[in-house]
């Protein structure tokens, strides 16, 4: 068999912590006097908690110092931690564990790729951290998505070139991602939102072991 590099992404791909992000933005949003719904959230997805907290003030037209958003990004990080203190196996999204271990049973090197500062930790509560051969988080590049900086780190991380890395995305800016970086895209969510990936699933059930042979060997 011949090795890839297979890079997920967290949010929305291997655990939800998309709920517990959009918790914590509301109630930020609130003490601001902002309402910020469900489809404003989705203006959030794959993009930097700086960004984030851009787009949730332009939806108030707040303004606001470089002080006072440092503090409300640190309050937001805050509550967001206390919900994923509480987080478990449980949280692990349908097939996940399945795809990960027919990887690991075949050596394919196995990155994490995320804008999220709390990769580790939430990796580590979900108890699948030993998983990863590298994690590469927002802590380790200065480039949000749609920019591919988080991929191309991580391929070269998993010492494959790019075009034998293989992504996996939920967000419209994480499938740009990948594919500016020259890797394949597989979405996981709505085809209607993710066209521009190579190939797209609802969720890790519908990827079969003879799907990921194919993208091995390929």
């Amino acid at each position: 068999m011949k090795t890839k590099a297979f890079i997920f992404d967290l949010d929305g791909v291997i655990v939800d912590t998309a709920k517990y992000h959009f918790l914590a933005w509301q109630k930020l949003a609130e003490s601001l006097g902002i309402n910020f719904t469900h489809e404003h959230n989705e203006q959030l997805k794959g993009v930097s908690r700086v960004r984030s907290l851009e787009i949730i003030l332009g939806l108030g037209n707040v303004e606001a110092t470089q002080e006072q958003k440092d503090e409300w990004l640190v309050q937001k990080n805050k509550d967001y931690l206390q919900y994923i203190d509480k987080m478990d196996e449980s949280e692990i999204l349908p097939g996940v564990m399945k795809v990960l271990e027919f990887l690991k049973l075949n050596h394919q090197p196995i990155i994490l790729g995320s804008a999220s500062k709390n990769a580790r930790p939430i990796l580590d509560k979900v108890k699948i951290l030993h998983y990863f051969d590298d994690i590469v988080d927002g802590n380790d590049v200065s480039n949000a998505k749609p920019d591919p900086e988080v991929f191309l780190v991580g391929a070269k991380k998993a010492n494959q070139p790019n075009e034998n890395a293989i992504v996996f995305e939920d967000s419209v800016a994480g499938i740009q991602a990948a594919n500016s970086a020259g890797m394949m895209s597989i979405g996981i969510g709505e085809t209607s939102v993710l066209n521009e990936a190579d190939v797209v699933f609802n969720d890790f059930t519908q990827i079969s072991e003879d799907f990921l042979r194919e993208l091995i060997n390929k």
